[in-house]
């Protein structure tokens, strides 16, 4: 058995080791143009902060010790074309510059995504980066050293987890976001605080510039201003573009495999493509929502695991299913922890839900504690079904532990008075006697009725 694995980061990487577990005599190759496998880049805002001084502690799993494994690894080598009905594909070596082809009996596509570069004049002089590698990690933080002023465009989770690392190492901030606010993945009174506390605690190093866009960088070879749709203009010294990212499914469209709504490769609840053979996972599939039942793209590294592990699981000729995502994300600034698990109210409205929400604030412990903090909690739901639809939480104390209740509920189709009857746990360092989440679902039950 010839198991071809393109793209070796989390999806790949995972079905690698699964697929060699499976199958411990299978010829299992990854072919990647990076330089290195498996390795975290979610953890490169952290490594860019100090948090830790050595990049390498980001490798997972090198590319030796993938070989001492039995797993082939092909560092340099991007695949160009998939050629379906000879099951081959057409590799070149990127460093020596020749091309071959090669055979498989099992592909499994796990190209990812990249960082999406809106249509910004000079966009291609120096100090101007986007965050994905390892290298991307070491050149920014690099830089970062060397300069004073910086400039974030886009205000999404890694934007957020940049301005914290920028901040703590004393840098002057601008950020440029389109929307209204930052973040606006959440509901606009929960990103509204977000924003709210950013700016009240970075020391007056942040600044951040709403509802405009970026047009032009400033400079012949190396960047040192930026100016803005609104005629807004300033000095920098390095940008971030941070302004989103897109799913790689060029070789996969070209072969003919089916793409979805959502502009990433279409695959069924076991990572199998429309053709035979061809599996795809990880940030360049389409994945279910698990509330709403429709197609969403989702990339996230957690997500990316599981589905690698799915796909080689049923490459190898076993059978298991991925039901889909809540698209459960946490985050921080500083000391504020930033969560949300299935759909905002305003995704809720758009796919047709009778929205009712309710936003409280309440201490994460009891009142006499000496670590209690505040959480303020966003709990949605349908006023029909009374089904709960997400919950999104932000405060200094422990909003995700309450994001993860919800979205082990959302998986089970949880009604508002089920959760009234959730034996949480209590204990006064712990939370207080009554939770904020069964608060929160005594105000929405009555709101609902």
């Amino acid at each position: 058995m010839k198991i071809m694995i393109i793209g070796g980061v989390a999806a790949g990487a995972k079905a690698a080791a699964k697929s060699k577990r499976m199958l411990p005599d299978a010829e299992v190759h990854i072919y990647t143009q990076d330089t290195h496998v498996s390795y975290s880049s979610c953890g490169l805002p952290y490594y860019i902060a100090g948090d830790f001084e050595d990049w390498h502690k980001l490798i997972v799993r090198t590319a030796e010790e993938f070989e001492k494994s039995g797993i082939n690894i092909h560092l340099k080598h991007r695949v160009t074309k998939i050629l379906p009905a000879d099951k081959k594909i057409l590799v070149k070596d990127l460093i020596a510059g020749t091309c071959g082809f090669i055979e498989y009996d099992k592909l499994i596509i796990a190209t990812g995504s990249v960082p999406f570069m809106p249509d910004i004049k000079n966009s291609n002089i120096k100090n101007i980066f986007t965050v994905r590698t390892l290298e991307d990690g070491i050149n920014i933080k690099d830089t970062m050293n060397r300069s004073q002023n910086i400039t974030i465009v886009g205000g999404g989770y890694i934007a957020i987890e940049l301005i914290e690392a920028f901040v703590k190492n004393k840098k002057n901030v601008t950020l440029i976001e389109q929307a209204p606010f930052i973040l606006s993945v959440f509901d606009e009174d929960i990103s509204s605080l977000i924003q709210t506390y950013i700016l009240e605690n970075s020391d007056g190093l942040v600044k951040i510039i709403n509802e405009d866009v970026v047009t032009e960088f400033v400079g012949t070879d190396t960047v040192h201003g930026v100016l803005t749709a609104k005629g807004m203009g300033f000095e920098t010294d390095m940008v971030i573009v941070s302004a989103g990212v897109r799913a790689v499914v060029d070789i996969a469209k070209e072969a003919g495999i089916e793409i979805g709504k959502t502009g990433a490769i279409k695959v069924n609840s076991r990572m199998q493509t429309s053709i035979p053979d061809i599996y795809a996972c990880g940030d360049c599939v389409e994945k279910i929502n698990m509330v709403s039942d429709t197609p969403v793209w989702v990339p996230l590294g957690s997500t990316a695991n599981k589905e690698g592990r799915i796909a080689a699981i049923n490459a190898c000729g076993g059978v298991e299913d991925f039901e889909g995502i809540l698209g459960s994300a946490v985050l921080r600034y500083g000391t504020l922890n930033i969560s949300m698990t299935g759909l905002t109210e305003k995704q809720a409205r758009k796919l047709g839900y009778d929205a009712v929400s309710v936003v409280i604030t309440k201490r994460d412990k009891a009142g006499y504690m000496p670590e209690v903090q505040n959480v303020t909690l966003k709990l949605i739901a349908d006023r029909r079904t009374h089904k709960v639809l997400g919950a999104q939480a932000i405060g200094c104390g422990d909003a995700d532990k309450r994001v993860n209740t919800v979205s082990v509920g959302l998986t089970s189709g949880m009604k508002v008075e089920d959760l009234l009857d959730v034996d949480l746990t209590y204990a006064p360092p712990f939370s207080t006697s009554i939770d904020i989440l069964i608060s929160a679902a005594r105000i929405l039950k009555s709101k609902l009725n």
